[in-house]
């Protein structure tokens, strides 16, 4: 063992040493070893705390679809129950009952028919997880049904746009399902019905339509995919159901669009997820699942144990998880209520169209979309004819907006139309329309600077090869 005195780690200081004018500050932080002795709360802090000064500020971060920003009572309440394990049921029953209510909430805002007292549906770490649930339990149901009419149950699929997000990889691979894909197209830019309708057989064990496309931020047609397959199951005798990912738009439709028919009024639509740690509005580490009805959320994926002090039942990958992101949520739901989460999503809606409203008046840009904006999420792109000549790209754009601390993502768009890059902003709360103010003039101040370039950008060098597809694939209007 190291003689402390000997020790680059050791840091030296109490509680009557400036924190400045400790040893710890003459030393790099550890990077292999565990240091040989303890510091001070205070030098402690300091140092983990300078580690993260060079990154971007959450607010500024518009490539995150995750919430930013609660007001200080929120934040509160979480820290508070920062040290509560949501899986103690027994140790912290009323957490347990809380989580139901907000499960009860979010079926009806979706329209269950259910009419139990406590509605089906489950707690999840992010949407990832809840996404997760929907598909296993769409498995397992279709598992059963094949077991009972004798037939083979070895070669499962799903059918989903190439719009997914990467969950929906993670979860064909770990259970072995064929994930068929219906590619995006610019005449198709979100799910093209008929093609994943001609995908589905025997061995489909559901249909995943996006609300709130990752890439896009539009979303798929539930009730046209929903009366599609309503035919196909018809004539074919199948039970292909529906799970809506509807990690954003969950809690935009109920709320903007509250006529829109996408949820369980829809005849197949057996169950949903969402993020309540993205337009739910609560820090990150939360997702939920809803199901229809009790009957389509299979029996044996609900486990129970009886080491914690009483049996405990749940519904879940993860075990252990933090209750505070339950506290949050509950408190969002009695803070706002529907009219404040109406403001709130339409606030942001109207700030992501003003963003679109004066970036597609550059000479430079269009939207990706020209329709209306669904959700708050705005994507553009650089003009054809203009990238043609231009010497740099969006990701040069996208490396000037970082050193004014914004993160703005320029990437490509999924298979099929991989040669069309992209720029996205999301629009939650916490950025308003004087910050969407200040990003318009940094971008403009960005492009003027790359619009005096002589020379072509290491990026735009790059690019050149896919410039002539790229200008012959999408014309002026966007469509």
């Amino acid at each position: 063992m190291l003689d402390p005195k000997n020790d680059p780690y050791f840091r030296k200081g109490d509680a009557k040493t400036d924190v400045f004018g400790s040893d710890a500050m003459l030393q790099p932080s550890p990077v292999d070893r565990i240091p040989q002795g303890p510091t001070t709360p205070e030098i402690a802090y300091q140092m983990v705390k300078d580690e993260t000064f060079a990154q971007t500020q959450p607010r500024l971060n518009l490539a995150t679809f995750v919430t930013t920003y609660m007001d200080e009572y929120a934040t509160r309440l979480m820290n508070e129950a920062v040290n509560i394990n949501y899986i103690d049921e027994t140790e912290y029953p009323r957490v347990a009952v809380m989580c139901q209510k907000c499960i009860n909430i979010m079926a009806n805002l979706w329209n269950t028919p259910e009419t139990n007292k406590w509605k089906a549906g489950a707690l999840a770490i992010g949407s990832s997880e809840a996404c997760m649930l929907g598909g296993i339990a769409a498995l397992k149901r279709w598992r059963e049904r094949r077991k009972k009419a004798g037939k083979p149950y070895d070669k499962p699929n799903m059918v989903i746009s190439t719009g997914y997000q990467v969950v929906w990889e993670k979860f064909a691979t770990f259970w072995d399902i064929e994930m068929r894909c219906v590619p995006l197209s610019l005449e198709h830019p979100t799910l093209d019905i008929d093609t994943a309708i001609k995908m589905c057989d025997e061995n489909t064990i559901c249909v995943v339509p996006i609300q709130g496309v990752t890439w896009t931020g539009l979303n798929d047609d539930v009730e046209a995919l929903d009366a599609a397959l309503d035919k196909y199951n018809a004539e074919t005798g199948n039970e292909v159901c529906i799970h809506i990912d509807a990690a954003s738009g969950g809690f935009i439709l109920p709320f903007l669009n509250p006529e829109k028919k996408w949820d369980f009024r829809l005849k197949w639509v057996l169950s949903i997820s969402t993020s309540g740690h993205k337009f739910g509005l609560v820090y990150p580490g939360l997702g939920w699942v809803v199901w229809k009805d009790k009957k389509y959320l299979p029996e044996d994926m609900s486990f129970t144990v009886n080491y914690l002090g009483a049996e405990v039942t749940q519904v879940g990958l993860n075990y252990s998880r933090p209750a505070a992101q339950i506290l949050g949520q509950y408190y969002q739901f009695i803070r706002l209520g529907f009219d404040g989460y109406k403001n709130v999503q339409y606030n942001s809606l109207q700030v992501a169209k003003y963003l679109k409203e004066k970036v597609a008046a550059m000479p430079e840009f269009q939207p990706y979309a020209q329709e209306d904006l669904p959700n708050p999420i705005f994507v553009w792109l650089m003009k054809p004819e203009y990238q043609k000549t231009a010497k740099w790209t969006l990701y040069d754009l996208q490396d000037k907006l970082a050193q004014k601390g914004w993160m703005v993502p320029a990437y490509t768009m999924p298979a099929n139309i991989e040669n069309i890059v992209v720029m996205r902003t999301l629009c939650k709360q916490g950025f308003s329309r004087d910050m969407a103010d200040q990003l318009l003039a940094d971008i403009q101040f960005a492009v003027d600077e790359l619009n005096k370039l002589e020379y072509p950008t290491p990026t735009r060098i790059a690019m050149e090869k896919n410039m002539p597809l790229v200008a012959k694939t999408f014309n002026h209007t966007g469509k």
